[in-house]
């Protein structure tokens, strides 16, 4: 409200409502329980583990494709 008059405050008075609002906020807060965090760490494990595969055997395709490509047109002259 002071804020809205044109009346600036202090930082230690910011400081001390900022601190205020993040407890309030903190409060509401639903946290995971220790089953579900289980559950979500092995599925990020397992996706990473998946995307890694499937990132190294596109990587493998393309790099023999371009090879036997350049080979094709490197050799022919």
């Amino acid at each position: 409200m002071a804020e809205e008059a044109g009346i600036k405050k202090d930082p230690w008075t910011r400081l001390r409502e900022y601190v205020s609002d993040v407890r309030i906020e903190m409060r509401r807060v639903t946290w995971p329980g220790k089953q579900e965090i289980y559950g979500t760490t092995v599925m990020v494990v397992i996706t990473t583990f998946a995307l890694g595969f499937y990132f190294w055997f596109c990587d493998q395709v393309f790099s023999r494709s371009v090879q036997k490509i350049l080979q094709i047109f490197l050799h022919r002259g």
